[in-house]
């Protein structure tokens, strides 16, 4: 090493020590995706900590352009939290940083609608980790893309969204400690119509990891795809309040379940008099069998507005801690594939195929819907599909989600220079098929399908070029 490179070096090793950036430390000692995912199951139970602006209004999703003056919670007491988490023997906590209207509850230079410009004037972010690491727990954060007050909605995002995204989560995952998953939410979502192209997935998700390797990225609307394989998302979860329910015999991916011990999300002024939910049901009918299942369960517990969870939840908590206590590691969960989190250049592209049955023809195969596809009528010995790409374009992989796994054996080619060419022949191992390979160009890819026990029946094609 030579003297300017032994002066970089010194420069570098200052800046992380003084700075509090993680990076540097833990890119030396980065774990695989799969053991991060089986530490998150080995979690078991934890505590989801719904609290924000939202905490002083009677809804859930505050009015955007509500005052941080209304934001006072003055007992505010994190350590009680983290008390209470351990009581009912969770093993971390996950707090809302920032929620749907765009109100950021730690001390942010990207805006000034945050708490430090609230009657509290205190990072409440800060008190929430440190007070859950004292108390030996480990630490998520909640970060909602979807931002009424800053105007991040459908149809309107810039370029400075982007980077306003980018900047908030950058704060969080370098000035508050390693932070073991970080839950995202409004992406995607029916409600939010933020797609994974509007604020790009792949390019958040690479940040996230670039700053914090061990930080699991959870898309909290990952419900919306199949059960079968991880789209936009390192953990599969399941909001039991929105009708999405996990499989307790089928399951093989790793998973989270999350529901709130009261009747919303953020705390009501009617709670401390409302029954709360079951401690035996929690128990008996979340906690033992998604554990069964490589599903960790996450119950929300709100704190009220002198920022401390009533009592009633406090003996709810206890009551659970009686009930049940981790048993270790759950089991070890399947060999899987690596997440999709690249954009599907295939989405809406034109398409072509042989006979359709009846009115299930092509296009229902690549319309980013999973509740429609594309069906062979019965008659063709031989059928193929075939996406029209609006150019030559480099992708490195192709996914095959099916609607009933039916077909056994396929191939695909690609058109490229005028000619077709074989990509690969593979027989099927089930109902969703992952192939990654070194990249390609083309402007047409086609999958034919050699053998199968009934027709095809194809719910979305997915091409990605995936940075590697």
């Amino acid at each position: 090493m030579n003297l300017q490179q032994w002066v970089r070096y010194s420069l570098a090793i200052i800046f992380c020590l003084t700075s509090g950036i993680l990076t540097c430390a833990q890119k030396q000692d980065a774990k695989p995706l799969a053991q991060l995912q089986q530490d998150f199951v080995d979690l078991r139970f934890g505590m989801f900590i719904h609290f924000n602006i939202p905490t002083f209004m009677d809804y859930d999703w505050a009015d955007p352009d509500a005052s941080p003056a209304i934001f006072n919670p003055t007992k505010l007491n994190c350590d009680q939290w983290a008390k209470a988490a351990k009581a009912a023997n969770m093993q971390y906590g996950c707090l809302t940083t920032k929620h749907h209207s765009g109100f950021c509850i730690w001390d942010t230079k990207t805006t000034d609608y945050n708490v430090m410009n609230s009657p509290l004037k205190k990072d409440v972010v800060r008190e929430y980790v440190n007070a859950f690491r004292a108390n030996g727990l480990k630490v998520m954060l909640y970060f909602s893309i979807l931002d009424t007050h800053h105007k991040l909605r459908p149809h309107q995002i810039t370029h400075n969204h982007i980077d306003l995204v980018k900047k908030q989560l950058t704060e969080l995952l370098t000035n508050y400690g390693e932070i073991t998953a970080l839950i995202i939410d409004g992406w995607d979502a029916p409600w939010s119509r933020i797609s994974y192209d509007d604020v790009p997935f792949e390019e958040i998700y690479s940040l996230i990891k670039s700053i914090q390797p061990n930080c699991l990225v959870m898309d909290l609307n990952a419900a919306k795809y199949p059960a079968e394989a991880l789209y936009y998302t390192d953990i599969k979860s399941y909001e039991q309040g929105a009708g999405q329910h996990i499989s307790k015999e089928s399951n093989r991916l790793p998973a989270l379940s999350c529901l709130p011990i009261n009747q919303n999300w953020f705390w009501k002024p009617r709670f401390p008099k409302e029954p709360v939910k079951d401690p035996v049901k929690m128990v008996n009918e979340n906690i033992v069998p998604f554990n069964n299942a490589y599903c960790n369960f996450i119950l929300n517990v709100a704190p009220n507005r002198d920022g401390l969870i009533d009592d009633n939840a406090l003996i709810a908590l206890k009551e659970i801690g009686k009930l049940w206590k981790p048993q270790g590691a759950v089991g070890k969960l399947p060999v899987g594939e690596a997440p999709i989190i690249s954009s599907n250049v295939a989405k809406h592209q034109p398409t072509f195929s042989s006979w359709s049955d009846d009115m299930w023809i092509m296009d229902f195969a690549n319309d980013d819907d999973f509740s429609t596809a594309w069906l062979s009528n019965p008659t063709v010995k031989q059928p193929w599909l075939e996406i029209v790409l609006d150019r030559e374009k480099p992708f490195n992989a192709v996914s095959i989600m099916e609607s009933a796994p039916r077909v056994k054996k396929y191939h695909i080619q690609y058109f490229s220079n005028g000619n077709w060419k074989p990509l690969l022949s593979s027989d099927s191992k089930g109902k969703f098929n992952l192939h990654r390979f070194d990249r390609i160009w083309a402007d047409r890819i086609r999958i034919t399908f050699d053998e199968f026990s009934e027709p095809p029946f194809i719910a979305e094609i997915g091409v990605y070029n995936e940075k590697r």
